[in-house]
């Protein structure tokens, strides 16, 4: 399998020899070389382009949005974001995305064992989700991934005893790379009395409290970060924060979300496979389950339960999706009820409901 070649840019030099540790001990991934600002990452790609760049926001000489934007608009490169994730860089680094960085990553720093292993795993698996995006519409296979937890490190598996069906349903969300705009469609295509949804966005923390004040701001659905305890009301969308699962609970006649830590399930913190799980045990035939793009099968396990409860599934079809992964694993264990191009599918659940 021809390697995964990386351009890495950042202005702090042990960032950059902890990146090229990190990107080089997956042997898909070869770093071909590093930069301290954008005039020498300019230098380095006209003496080779990489397929996939990683690039700090804040760099002396010329900031990382400008770059990004002479990228785009010269010679388009998958671009993943290394952020430091500081609270007030979350917007600017936000604006990333939409001049068409793929995701964020999180920049490695030294820390227990545990924590090292899962940057090494979110920012490996980041960059191949980026390669990936390059190659959208070609049958790309899956890339080969270590063994991974199931939502079962989590929550148990729900019993075989549904949930009766009412008057109240619930709508849960996954997304992940290319999911960022996906769900701007998604959402601003709601009516302001649309079903409660919760949603998970692969999203590091600190960056998902600024990207829900931004749907907020653009959708007639109120859109929050979620808090634990917070309750699933009629006219909400709850995103899961950066780092943290989130849960579907009901107690009575009422929905709400638990907010809760715990290890990474399908290499991800929050998971969808989570919600989904969640979804089945407790909302059962009252739920609607939408996966969409994104790399690898989070999800896709949890869907399938989400049927077996008598949910009702839709999945982001193929041509709309940045990354066809997520919903065509989703598909393949048979969890998938319709395939929906991404701008009907909010339509799809208001005639569903």
């Amino acid at each position: 399998m021809k390697k995964i070649k990386v351009l890495i840019v950042d202005d702090s030099a042990v960032v950059r020899q902890t990146l090229e540790e990190i990107l080089s001990s997956d042997p898909e991934i070869e770093v071909m070389a590093t930069a301290a600002d954008p005039y020498i990452a300019a230098e380095k790609i006209r003496r080779g382009v990489p397929d996939v760049i990683t690039l700090d926001v804040e760099m002396p000489r010329m900031d990382g949005l400008t770059f990004l934007q002479k990228i785009m608009s010269q010679h388009p490169i998958p671009v993943v974001i290394c952020s430091s994730l500081t609270g007030e860089g979350a917007e600017t680094t936000l604006k990333a995305l939409e001049y068409g960085a793929v995701d964020i990553i999180r920049k490695p720093r030294i820390g227990a064992k545990q924590f090292l292993e899962e940057a090494r795993l979110l920012i490996c698996d980041s960059v191949k989700a980026a390669a990936l995006v390059k190659t959208k519409h070609l049958n790309v296979k899956p890339f080969m991934v270590a063994p991974k937890l199931t939502a079962d490190a989590v929550l148990a598996r729900p019993t075989n005893s549904a949930m009766i069906q009412t008057t109240e349903k619930v709508v849960v969300v996954g997304a992940s790379t290319g999911g960022t705009e996906a769900l701007r469609i998604f959402l601003e295509a709601l009516p302001p009395d649309a079903p409660g949804i919760v949603i998970v966005q692969h999203m590091p923390e600190h960056f998902t409290a600024a990207f829900a004040r931004r749907l907020d701001g653009i959708c007639r659905v109120t859109v929050k970060e979620a808090e634990d305890n917070d309750t699933v009301i009629r006219g909400r969308a709850l995103i899961a924060p950066g780092n943290c699962h989130i849960l579907l609970k009901r107690s009575g006649a009422r929905y709400y979300v638990e907010v809760k830590a715990g290890p990474l399930v399908c290499r991800h913190r929050p998971s969808v496979d989570v919600l989904f799980r969640s979804a089945a045990r407790y909302a059962g035939k009252n739920a609607v389950g939408v996966i969409m793009t994104g790399m690898g099968d989070d999800g896709a396990r949890g869907m399938l339960e989400m049927k077996e409860a008598g949910a009702y599934n839709i999945a982001q079809d193929e041509a709309s999706s940045v990354v066809f992964g997520m919903p065509n694993e989703a598909i393949k264990k048979g969890g998938v009820d319709r395939v929906l191009p991404l701008e009907k599918i909010a339509q799809e659940i208001i005639t569903a409901m």
